[in-house]
This record gives structure tokens, sequence and C-alpha cells, in this order.
């Protein structure tokens, strides 16, 4: 059996199957603890397309079935889509997916009954602690039937986008060869807009390019279509689809909390006074601009468990994170890179503009974006710096932000690696290439 204790991540579960670390042993006794934990009566399992993804979602969905649970089939789809069947049909979900990571990985993604999380504290230690220890399986079986969730997902998407609202925009799209390339023809078969797409096919080798739009050579592509096509929007998809980056008439791409800014405006205009809710990451112009439409903006920690709470808890009706993860109270509080494309396509439509003049009002700052930073203590590190800035606001909500009146840096341990993400935001480069080299130079002593 894979190594249960390596896999295990604080929001999925994710491990390279070549070397054995996620096997089909592994994924059938996940399977078995999850139907187990949720004690639903039936479960809904969806996929990507990576080479090893047969194997481990047959084995998945036999290990929920050997627990007397029925399981929906619902194939080869984007990540929102299973939240879509999970919220809709108020059943757990599952799938199967590695996201953005290389070819050679592959992971499992879980929620429960209306797409709600499960994360490391929300069942997450359970589940991998029943796997572990093997769960026998039921004294009856449950089938395993396909189940074709697309018809009723995309009319669930323009129940909360207006198509009629959408124009003749032309939209480059760049598929990754991931699972967006499922639903983008079907999507744009309802819009005036012009779908000019790139690497729409799945296709589980990632011929072209790895599937990470986070990342700005794997950007290159979608760059050229648009240098050729001059369209009105760029969009990159990750590898299951649940993000989406964007890139303006002139070939700019938008950070996520550009995005954010421009899509909770879109909110506040449709719903006065509504609550959003941001990551401590995205830029301060994100409840700035909230203030200034009326909005209330709440805070969170970074990872889509603690966003979704936090909606939960106060009825928001959006929120984003820089990471690219757009998440709507309309979706069952899940995230969606298509509805945030859909939604950004409405807002330039009712706008006018060219999106690199919309997004103007909401970039009043500069930022440096992500920056790893290896290290092989992460809390030492994290005192010296917090020492090296004794002038500064602290604040521990999600590792250490300090901030000063006119910048704040945030510098958080990742969970899988040896390093410390930096994120910088101040008033101009300089001063954001100044902090940068401050943190970086103390961070390096350790």
């Amino acid at each position: 059996m894979g190594n249960l204790q390596k896999i295990f991540k604080a929001y999925d579960i994710r491990g390279r199957t070549d070397t054995g670390d996620l096997d089909e042993d592994a994924a059938r006794s996940i399977g078995a603890a999850f139907a187990r934990f949720t004690g639903a009566s039936r479960i809904a399992v969806g996929y990507d397309c990576r080479l090893s993804t047969p194997a481990i979602s047959g084995a998945f969905m036999a290990g929920a079935a050997s627990q007397g649970l029925d399981v929906l089939d619902i194939g080869q789809v984007a990540t929102d889509t299973v939240y879509y069947v999970s919220g809709k049909l108020q059943v757990p979900g599952a799938m199967i997916t590695a996201s953005h990571n290389p070819p050679e990985w592959n992971g499992i993604k879980l929620c429960r009954e209306g797409a709600a999380p499960v994360g490391a504290d929300t069942g997450l230690e359970v589940i991998r602690t029943e796997a572990a220890a093997g769960v026998p399986d039921h004294e009856t079986t449950g089938t395993i039937e396909p189940f074709d969730p697309l018809p009723g997902y995309i009319e669930h998407l323009f129940s909360i986008v207006d198509p009629e609202r959408i124009g003749p925009l032309t939209v480059a799209v760049d598929g990754g060869n991931g699972m967006a390339g499922v639903v983008l023809p079907s999507v744009f078969d309802r819009l005036t807009a012009h779908l000019s797409g790139l690497y729409l096919e799945p296709d589980g080798t990632f011929p072209n390019h790895p599937a990470d739009p986070l990342k700005p050579e794997n950007l290159r592509d979608l760059l050229a279509l648009m240098d050729r096509e001059r369209p009105d929007l760029g969009v990159a998809f990750d590898g299951d689809a649940d993000r989406a980056f964007f890139v303006d008439d002139q070939r700019l791409p938008l950070s996520g909390s550009t995005t954010t800014a421009i899509i909770a405006a879109w909110f506040l205009r449709k719903e006065p006074g509504a609550t959003i809710v941001h990551n401590l990451i995205t830029s301060r112009a994100v409840p700035e601009s909230v203030r200034a439409a009326g909005g209330s903006p709440v805070r969170t920690r970074v990872g889509h468990s603690f966003i979704k709470q936090v909606m939960a808890d106060t009825g928001a009706a959006f929120g984003g994170e820089h990471s690219g993860h757009y998440y709507f109270r309309d979706n069952f509080r899940a995230d969606s890179g298509m509805l945030a494309m859909l939604i950004l396509l409405q807002v330039m439509s009712e706008d006018g503009r060219p999106l690199s003049e919309l997004r103007r009002e909401f970039e009043p700052y500069a930022a440096s974006g992500e920056i790893n930073l290896h290290v092989k203590d992460q809390i030492r590190a994290l005192e010296l710096v917090a020492e090296g800035f004794a002038d500064a606001g602290e604040d521990r909500t999600d590792g250490l932000t300090l901030e000063w009146d006119d910048r704040w840096f945030n510098l958080r341990p990742s969970n899988t690696e040896p390093v410390l993400r930096l994120n910088v935001e101040a008033g101009d480069a300089a001063a954001v290439s100044e902090l940068v080299d401050r943190v970086r130079s103390i961070v390096e002593e350790v």
C-alpha cells in the first residue's frame, strides 16, 4: 500500500504514482474510509485524464462500494463539476486529480454533502487513520453506475451568470490539456462570445506544457495566441479547472487580488452591502475596494476549508484567494474557474471598457507575487524575521504578517516543502524590492 502518512496533505491527498506513494491499494482503502466517515448512502466520484487515473479512480470507487454505498461515476470532469453534483444532490463527493502537479502525480479531493470541505480538522485525519488501519468490507456491496452531470452543471452556471448579458467578446483559452476542455465548447455554445481554444483536448501526459498557469513560463503559448489574434480576454486553466488565470487585452496577467476585487465589485452592485471574504495574502486593495462599494470585507487564513467555513458563517456572497481560487455562495460556496471566467466576461460586457482600463482602479499598489524561500528551520526563520522588524504591527493568524501604514508582508511555512512563502506589498516596486531583500537576507542566515 502507498505511504498513507506521506500523501495526506492539509486539504487533500496527493502523491506520486510512479514511486508508489499513491497506488491502487491505498486508493481503495481511502475510498472505504471516506465512505465510512461520511455515513452516506451514495457518493459522487469524478476524475481527471492522468494516465494513472483509471486505476486510482476504479480502486477508490470499489473501496467506497465495499462499504455498501452506491457510487455515481460522473466521469472525466472538472473539480467544480463534482462540487455541483455534491451540492445539487446533497451527496459527498470525490475528485481524483493532482490538479497542477506533474503527470506522474495523482491525488484525491474530498467533500461532504453540499460540497462542504474536508480538511485536516474536519475529517481528513480520521480518514487517514482508518485507511491506514484498514476498513473491513460491509456485508453488502454497493453499485457503481454512470451519471452524466454536464447538462445540469451548465444550467447551474447560467443560473448565476446571465448569458444574454455577455457580449460578442473574443476569448483565448489555454485548457492546458486538462479538464476545462470537457465543458468549454458547450459553455460557449450558449454565448455570443467567440472561443479561440488552445490545448482543449484532455491528455494525461500534458504534452504541451504543465497545467500550472501560476508559473509564467506556462503562459507563453497563450500569450503567443493572444499576440496573433488580439482577443479581449485570455484565460488559462489549471489541470482540474478549479482555478482560472486571466490576461487582459494588452497581454498582461491579472493577479488573483485584482480578479477578486473586480468580481467582488460586480457582486456588490447586485447585492449592496454583501459580505466578501478574502484571504490575508490578497492585496489591501481588495478590502479597500469592497468597503468603497459598500460591502463588508472579512479576512481569513489561506486555504479552501477556511474560506468555505467563513463564507458559511457569514453568508458571504463571494470569496477570493491570491492563488486563483474564487468561491461563490450560489455555487455551494465552492470554487470554480469556469464561473469566475463567465462573471469576468459579464463584467467586461456590462462595463464596456477594455479589461486593461477596467483593472486600473483595483491596482493602487505594487506586489512581489509569491516567493519561495528555502529554509532548514521554518520556525526559527520566522522568529528571526519577526525580531528583525520590531517596529511593525504583528499578526500570527497564518504564518507571520508584519504591517506598516504603507507596506506589509506575510511569511508562511509550506505544508509540503521546506520553504517559507513570502508575499510583499507596498506603494511602489522599489519599496517592494527593498522589503523582499531585507526578508531574504534574514532567512538566508538560518
